[in-house]
């Protein structure tokens, strides 16, 4: 979770944002990964603040919707009034429609970011010789550089 982004919002700001009906929006999406074969793919949960691309909050999980609950929590303190995701099934399951907004339009920033991680992680390329041989190492390289390069946080 962005600490920082966090820290800088204070309980009495977030609830007059809510009370106001400002829109908070976040662009949310999940991309895959391999570990050790294809068969056990591993999935990288992830929103970013849709006005700035600021990473809020990350979950290294399958592809299961419980993984996108445990996102949703971490996102809560945010006050996110508007949702942009792609189409999957966890999505219309479990954020309301009204501040869900489906289509591809909204989520360029968040699928750059993927392109990002892509490049500069050979693990998550698609077709690579470079992937990992447990879940643990794998989610440390990729929480490691995450918070490295989103939160400028110390490795």
């Amino acid at each position: 979770m962005n600490e920082a982004r966090l820290a800088a919002l204070e309980p009495t700001q977030t609830i007059v944002h809510l009370c106001q009906w400002q829109d908070l929006e976040a662009e949310a999406d999940e991309m895959w990964s391999d570990v050790k074969s294809k068969q056990q793919q591993r999935w990288l949960w992830h929103a970013i603040d849709h006005a700035t691309g600021e990473v809020l909050a990350y979950v290294l999980s399958h592809h299961q919707d419980s993984a996108l609950l445990e996102l949703k929590a971490l996102l809560e303190p945010f006050g996110i009034m508007q949702f942009y995701t792609d189409n999957w099934g966890a999505y219309q399951r479990h954020l309301e429609p009204a501040f869900h907004t489906v289509g591809k339009t909204n989520t360029q920033t968040i699928e750059r970011k993927h392109l990002t991680l892509r490049t500069r992680i050979k693990r998550l390329a698609r077709k690579t010789i470079c992937f990992s041989k447990s879940i643990w190492l794998h989610d440390v390289v990729i929480g490691l550089f995450i918070n490295r390069y989103e939160f400028g946080l110390d490795i």
